[in-house]
């Protein structure tokens, strides 16, 4: 990740562009203060890995069993 000033992104905005099209992430500053982020928004999408906890957790078998009025009072405080 680069840090730039505002002065120098003005200058220079074409290649910093470029540079972030390419996948690089730059800070644009002002007064050595962090502003503003400029990321690529073309990002390969991140896999997602289906499965993960097969196996390491049980589902009780009333898991999908409505909840009396009892139940819910319970749970949402109300009398």
């Amino acid at each position: 990740m680069r840090i730039v000033n505002i002065h120098h992104a003005k200058t220079h905005l074409s290649k910093i562009i470029d540079d972030v099209a390419a996948g690089q992430e730059v800070i644009i500053a002002k007064a050595g203060k962090p502003m503003a982020r400029l990321s690529p928004l073309n990002r390969a999408p991140t896999s997602k890995k289906l499965g993960l906890l097969k196996g390491k957790l049980e589902v009780p078998d009333d898991f999908n069993t409505p909840l009396d009025d009892e139940e819910l009072a319970g749970l949402f405080g109300a009398e």
